[in-house]
């Protein structure tokens, strides 16, 4: 079975890739935090919930994928399979602990999105690169919003390390506006952020600046 490649050639865009994070959503909450960020431009939704139940994970995620698709944005499930079959999300996201590419991909079905975290050579090296749409790698900067992540890769190793990979990449890791384009200038098809949009006071207009950042660095570079 081959990865679904043609749904990204088809026009899916990952340049600003929101990964969700509930408590960082403060008083205002997930879901209006996500609203604001769909309208402000965000070009995929990744839902992220940890230490959720499946229930309590599975009502949240059913609202976000209605909103999601009601922008034309991709919806995809951090790690958790049954939560990505359960509410027929478009992908789903896995690192290197997880459930091995092979068998997601079998149980996922060759139509959905499968992206998968690469942090270190050796990860490229092992990585079923057939059965994947695109890479998150990272840590690129230093980041508060995952308690094991690795050291940072830093915008050299960044650069080095995407350059061995044949695939759409999207940085992640402690990145921010004001980093935004020079993470794109390194090589990155896009940025994941979350505390840049979850902690933003209006993440519509935090979502439309770091687009601006990704169309303007792009430009730089063309």
């Amino acid at each position: 079975m081959t990865a679904p490649a043609h749904r990204l050639a088809a026009g899916i865009d990952l340049s600003l890739y929101f990964v969700t994070d509930r408590a960082l959503c403060g008083p205002r909450g997930l879901i209006a935090t996500v609203r604001a960020a769909l309208q402000g431009g965000i070009t995929a939704l990744q839902y992220r919930a940890k230490h959720a139940t499946l229930r309590e994970a599975l009502a949240e995620a059913s609202i976000l994928a209605a909103m999601a698709h009601e922008y034309g944005v991709p919806f995809i499930i951090n790690d958790r399979l049954d939560l990505a079959l359960a509410t027929e999300a478009d992908g789903l996201h896995v690192g290197q602990s997880d459930m091995p590419v092979a068998l997601v991909r079998r149980l996922l079905g060759p139509d959905k999105i499968l992206g998968l975290s690469i942090t270190h050579q050796r990860d490229i090296d092992d990585m079923e690169a057939e059965m994947i749409d695109y890479v998150g790698l990272g840590p690129v900067f230093a980041t508060a919003t995952k308690a094991d992540a690795p050291a940072p890769l830093g915008l050299d190793q960044f650069r080095r390390l995407r350059a061995a990979i044949d695939l759409p990449v999207v940085a992640i890791g402690g990145i921010d506006a004001a980093q935004a384009g020079e993470v794109i200038a390194a090589g990155a098809d896009g940025i994941a952020v979350v505390s840049a949009i979850c902690t933003a006071d209006d993440p519509q207009a935090a979502s439309r600046n770091l687009l601006d950042r990704i169309e303007q660095a792009r430009a730089r570079g063309a």
